[in-house]
């Protein structure tokens, strides 16, 4: 079996014979119930990849879907120019970093589909490569982001950081002012910037972050370990000497607990980085804490003198907490539970407490 660590492209899993857990009964209710969509998930939880396979869908490359879910539940397979962005790459130490990445990005695009740019501000560049694409196909445009926020996380304690949320701001408004060109839009990221357009603006962007009919789009689950990795849970089991289900509960113990919905239904994701290098390597290892600690939980952390926090069972926030924007000094655990830190262990719908 051949596992697919660290690549986040959907295509080249599919054509390189790589495992794949089929997600897109999720990316076909996607795009025929709404337009606009925001998804929070912590690092190394599959958001690159899910991107990627929204782009294969768009691009109507039919192919790579044969055998999955959505081929019996798409029927029209319609192409559409696709512009996508992932800002998950790139150093933004330096000030101008963020405009450049993007014109950079812009640049690709515009040489892709033949458009030539007429502006240099490119927020203004963005507007026009949208309508020039919907002029020139005849087709709506499609816009992936990916890790929206990380260049904001990035610079969480520099002097330029005010300054990357208007860049972001300007940028990311088009997805407002250009509705009637675009087709399907959607952004990943880690947490919740408040303060920038797609929430401020955007009021028709939908959160799924918590929608209990998304909690499992990203992450793997018991029913997906049992149908996609029995053979490699046995190979687990009998390198360490356990017995196949001392596998499964060891499994579990180590990986397993992540809930992602407005209501706890007890059966959590597995985190997809473990849980893939843990079978690879047939081994028990604390894969995704080792990969190291994101240094902007560490400067938040710092910067609001938070010497301790207890995190034991008996801690309760309210629901709507975790809704909070990054820039919400209150409570500290939203930010752990968005980090992947924190899990949900219980729900009271009474109180609406967590």
């Amino acid at each position: 079996m051949k596992f697919p660590i660290g690549i986040q492209t959907f295509s080249e899993i599919r054509e390189e014979g790589y495992v794949y857990v089929d997600k897109t009964e999720f990316v076909y209710n996607l795009v025929t119930t709404s337009k606009y969509y925001f998804l929070s998930r912590p690092r190394r939880f599959g958001k690159s990849l899910l991107v990627s396979t929204l782009k294969s869908y768009f691009e109507g490359k039919k192919e790579l879907f044969k055998g999955l879910a959505i081929e019996n539940l798409e029927t029209e397979w319609e192409q559409y120019p696709v512009l996508c962005f992932s800002f998950n790459t790139g150093d933004y130490s330096e000030p101008e970093t963020l405009k450049a990445v993007i014109e950079y990005m812009l640049s690709e695009y515009e040489t892709k589909y033949g458009i030539s740019a007429s502006v240099q501000n490119f927020d203004i560049r963005f507007r026009d490569l949208i309508q020039k694409l919907w002029k020139t196909t005849g087709k709506k445009v499609v816009i992936l982001v990916d890790e929206y926020d990380k260049p904001l996380l990035s610079t969480i304690d520099k002097p330029h950081h005010d300054k990357y949320r208007e860049i972001l701001k300007a940028f990311y408004s088009n997805l407002k002012t250009q509705d009637e060109y675009i087709r399907f839009g959607f952004l990943t990221g880690v947490t919740k910037f408040s303060h920038v357009s797609i929430f401020s603006d955007l009021n028709n962007l939908e959160n799924i972050s918590m929608a209990p009919e998304y909690s499992t789009i990203c992450g793997i689950t018991e029913d997906e370990i049992t149908k996609y990795f029995h053979e490699p849970v046995e190979k687990l089991a009998e390198k360490r000497d356990f017995t196949y289900n001392e596998a499964r509960a060891l499994l579990k113990k180590n990986y397993d607990g992540y809930h992602f919905g407005e209501e706890y239904e007890g059966d959590g994701v597995y985190n997809p980085f473990s849980l893939l290098r843990s079978l690879k390597d047939s081994s028990l290892n604390f894969y995704w804490f080792e990969t190291g600690t994101p240094t902007f939980l560490t400067k938040i952390i710092a910067e609001r003198n938070i010497d301790s926090v207890a995190l034991d069972d008996g801690v309760q926030v309210n629901r709507t907490g975790f809704d909070c924007g990054m820039e919400n000094d209150s409570s500290i655990f939203p930010l752990l539970y968005q980090s992947g830190y924190l899990t949900i262990k219980g729900y009271d719908k009474d109180d609406d407490i967590y």
